[in-house]
């Protein structure tokens, strides 16, 4: 990580670019208050180690005691961590890869040392879950979030013109995105970038903040480094990862779950190894260790028409370690939204019926939200609203009561 790319999030919210020189002044206030001058060359050592911090980060053992004695100071229990992310250059296998890699290992034994002990990562490149339409009208008066293919594909060919992206996209898309560039306005190409790069993205992985001066530019240069990386070349980085890291899994008795890519299918020509049965089934073959397993997201994988998530759910139950329950509707055109828990292609209620019975115990949680009676206001991120995730745990909570029923009188 490079000392410019670091995001400072202040006591009140607020983001800032790291300063170097704000470290060091507030570093040579501290000596002058305590009586000590013509330290120069103490503060700059000291500086010099708290930028290193920054740029080969892990999480420490007592950051995730005080984070785990607080959430339990509340009657609850912290059990999975989402996520862990995996940096950019584990994945196209940069010159950095192998101490990253050592990071993510201490990160990993910190966490099972601190009895947490099921942890959630991606290996998506660039850019993790992709909508364009965050607010998304429906007709009972609230919002929620939307992929429309064709105004993706306007960002992809006419704001990130993207080098060869016209083989990605049939005659009669292409055709849709010109008549879309006759009408579209300014605001409208901001609030795509915005949502695409910036607002889904900053508060995931960071690879992209708010604030962020020229989004597109610095989202065509993470793209470059992916140049040349085909699917089978992230494939064989993914395992190089698990290799190396099962080994702590294995001593501190840490599940790793990879989530499923979201949208589950090729975009911006980034391959994506996660996106059905068949890529399921080659990563828990690749690295054959219980320990190494899947987060059912049944939002990603009900977003792709070549997926069933009961089929999937009853095929890989047992390598499922963390359940994410959420539901999406696919629409004409390649489009989609996310819908009701009670509805959609997710089979919410049958995939609590599967990993009740063939998993028990297994962590699931409400996987995003409608944003409803003035959410909106608050500023919560992408799919995460107050208001819309209490009606959804509601939901589901009602299924999870049926089904714990189910099975009491053996009817499952």
């Amino acid at each position: 990580m490079n000392v410019e790319d670091i995001c400072i999030i202040k006591r009140d919210g607020k983001r800032e670019n790291f300063s170097a020189h704000k470290i060091s002044n507030a570093i040579g206030k501290a000596f002058t208050a305590t009586g000590l001058n013509d330290q120069e060359a103490l503060i700059d050592e000291i500086t010099r180690r708290v930028i290193n911090h920054f740029q080969e980060p892990t999480i420490g053992v007592e950051a995730i005691q005080d984070l785990k004695a607080y959430i339990e100071s509340y009657g609850l229990r912290w059990s999975v961590v989402e996520s862990l992310p995996v940096c950019e250059a584990i994945k196209y296998g940069g010159p950095q890869r192998n101490r990253l890699i050592e990071n993510y290992k201490t990160s990993l034994a910190n966490l099972g040392m601190c009895g947490v002990k099921t942890v959630c990562y991606n290996f998506m490149p660039v850019i993790d879950w992709i909508r364009t339409d965050l607010h998304y009208a429906l007709p009972d008066g609230s919002t929620s979030l939307y992929f429309n293919r064709i105004r993706f594909a306007y960002f992809d060919l006419k704001i990130l013109r993207r080098e060869g992206a016209e083989q990605d996209y049939i005659p009669e898309e292409v055709q849709e995105v010109d008549e879309l560039d006759q009408s579209i306005t300014a605001a409208e190409k901001a609030e795509l970038i915005d949502t695409i790069i910036v607002k889904t993205q900053g508060f995931i992985d960071g690879n992209i903040q708010e604030g962020e001066l020229y989004p597109v530019r610095k989202f065509r240069e993470l793209l470059a480094l992916y140049k040349g990386i085909d699917r089978q070349r992230l494939r064989e980085n993914l395992r190089t990862f698990l290799e190396a890291v099962m080994p702590v899994c294995d001593t501190y008795g840490v599940n790793l779950c990879i989530h499923p890519d979201d949208p589950p299918f090729q975009v911006l020509g980034l391959p994506r190894i996660v996106t059905d049965g068949a890529d399921i089934e080659w990563l828990l073959q690749a690295v054959d260790n219980p320990h190494n397993g899947l987060t059912f997201c049944a939002g990603s994988l009900s977003s792709g028409s070549q997926n069933d998530t009961r089929e999937l759910a009853r095929r890989f139950a047992r390598r499922t370690h963390f359940v994410h329950l959420r539901s999406t509707e696919i629409l004409p055109g390649g489009d989609f939204r996310e819908t009701s828990h009670l509805a959609g292609r997710g089979q919410l209620l049958d995939l609590i019926r599967i990993f009740e019975k063939e998993n028990p115990g297994l962590p699931m949680r409400v996987d995003h939200g409608r944003t409803m009676l003035g959410d909106e206001k608050e500023g919560y991120n992408p799919g995460y609203s107050f208001h819309g995730r209490m009606l959804a745990l509601a939901q589901v909570e009602g299924m999870m009561t049926a089904v714990r029923d189910e099975l009491k009188r053996g009817l499952i």
